[in-house]
């Protein structure tokens, strides 16, 4: 096996020399395709596909990548790829000119090209170019995977996304959806006149969720910092100033494990809106997650791993209380203390720190039971206070929070509140949170002064919510991963 490594590794050495002779030979010729600047691109691919009649005889120039060639004397073929496709070109020798024609068949699959032609149908009925004019553009000096069996291998696709890219259409095409799912959310956002923002990554207090944030220094003020985990803090001060309706879309870093759902860094959504409630925002998710099925999909019956998933249907509404009820069969409504809490966990064999509180054990007691039955879009709402640092709670139950969870196919797709204006019970609950990371909890908040400051000088009533973007894209594209639509997912150096 190694023998056989080897001598493919020395096949693919001498095809790389060969590359390179050839761009020697150009650059001597005085046709170095690295000193070309630009080229005029009138069209690409699958407009002139789709349009055919409008285009057939026209004078057309496209670019990309070439994918495949073949040379048949004094004429040939190939075929070019670009960003929304790919289309067949018709070479010949007579119609480009000996000289050209030449350089055309020295060529590589991966060199890219420009063309300028007529477009027509072949023989064969397949839309293509007559080539008048080819220009050799870039010369690639790499060999590209084997074309019929791709790059399958998902380490080296999430490492060189930009042979991925190339070689899986697939992949193109998620991350094509991707931006096309950025850009309906903003639109979305305009239309109910909410302002998009920009706040610090490098913080003194990363606060706003629970997590271990990555830590750095910055020479110039000689300050360790750390890297935001959440969005939430800021944006709510712009609320304090009077700006109503305020969103950010942006990198979020927290120090975790990797998985299929998590990665270091990440994108997230977070909205905040006056004068309403976790009500309110429970309308403007549902919304827009089927405006954005419908925009991006064109149907809000989606299919994730061959489930269907109805994003049409009212979606379904439990507290967390009840849902433990309906999936486990304990009513934690009836349960008195902690320490019966404690019970009940150690009954159904629920891990848990002697910290946790009953607020706690629901909370897992949720995370065990509940989650893997949560297909459909369903709101959980009115979490235990104990784990919702920053929510107003419910004024019939102060023992519970105004806050929801939106779950789809198991996975939690957002966090919403009614957000905590009162400073007073915020330092209070800052107090327990400085306890708990005192008691050994490392993803716990901390006081922050400033921030608290700022609900002393006033925020009005307010619903907030926090999306996982890269989520929301897993379940638009059916993408088994969070690997597969991040364009460069953390990976381990190979070195290490």
């Amino acid at each position: 096996m190694a023998e056989q490594k080897n001598v493919q590794e020395q096949d693919i050495n001498q095809l790389i020399k060969v590359r390179r002779d050839k761009l020697k030979e150009l650059q001597e010729n005085g046709k170095d395709p690295f000193q070309i600047t630009k080229y005029d691109v009138t069209n690409h691919s699958t407009d002139i596909k789709d349009d055919f009649d409008a285009y057939e005889g026209k004078e057309v120039s496209i670019a990309g990548r070439m994918m495949f060639k073949r040379v048949m004397g004094k004429a040939s073929f190939c075929n070019v790829q670009d960003l929304k496709g790919s289309i067949q070109a018709y070479v010949a020798r007579d119609e480009i000119g000996e000289d050209s024609y030449k350089d055309f068949k020295k060529y590589d699959i991966g060199d890219i090209l420009g063309i300028k032609g007529k477009v027509f149908k072949t023989k064969t009925g397949e839309i293509s170019i007559h080539a008048s004019e080819v220009t050799l553009l870039s010369k690639s000096l790499q060999i590209l995977p084997e074309k019929f069996h791709g790059l399958t291998d998902t380490d080296t696709r999430y490492r060189q996304r930009y042979v991925d890219l190339i070689m899986n259409q697939e992949s193109k095409q998620t991350f094509i959806k991707r931006s096309q799912i950025i850009k309906e959310i903003r639109n979305f956002l305009a239309g109910r006149d909410f302002m998009e923002v920009e706040t610090p990554m490098l913080v003194s207090n990363a606060g706003g969720a629970a997590a271990r944030p990555f830590e750095t220094h910055y020479n110039a003020l000689n300050e360790d910092v750390k890297l935001r985990i959440s969005l939430e803090l800021y944006l709510k001060r712009l609320i304090v100033g009077g700006l109503e309706r305020v969103y950010e879309i942006g990198r979020v870093f927290r120090n975790e494990g990797v998985d299929t759902r998590h990665n270091p860094e990440f994108t997230l959504m977070e909205l905040y809106q006056a004068y309403t409630d976790y009500e309110g925002m429970m309308e403007l998710t549902e919304s827009m997650f089927r405006y954005l099925a419908e925009k991006v999909c064109g149907t809000t019956k989606i299919t994730y791993n061959g489930i269907e998933i109805d994003l049409g249907k009212p979606f379904e509404r439990l507290t967390m209380n009840d849902a433990i009820k309906k999936y486990a069969g304990i009513d934690f409504d009836t349960v008195a203390d902690d320490e019966a809490a404690k019970a009940l966990a150690r009954e159904h064999h629920i891990e848990f720190e002697e910290r946790h509180t009953k607020g706690d054990i629901i909370n897992l007691f949720f995370e065990e039971f509940c989650e893997k039955e949560l297909i459909q879009p369903t709101f959980i709402m009115d979490h235990p206070v104990a784990i919702s640092p920053l929510t107003k709670k419910k004024p019939s139950d102060p023992t519970k929070v105004e806050r929801f969870e939106l779950f789809i196919n198991t996975w939690e797709m957002c966090n919403a509140y009614s957000e905590l204006n009162d400073p007073i019970d915020q330092r209070e609950r800052f107090a327990a949170q400085d306890a708990a990371f005192e008691a050994g909890d490392e993803e716990a908040n901390h006081t922050d002064e400033d921030f608290l400051n700022a609900l002393e000088i006033g925020m009005p009533p307010t619903g907030g919510i926090g999306y996982g973007i890269d989520r929301l894209v897993m379940l638009l594209t059916d993408s088994p991963a969070i690997r597969d639509v991040l364009l460069f997912p953390t990976m381990k150096s190979l070195d290490k």
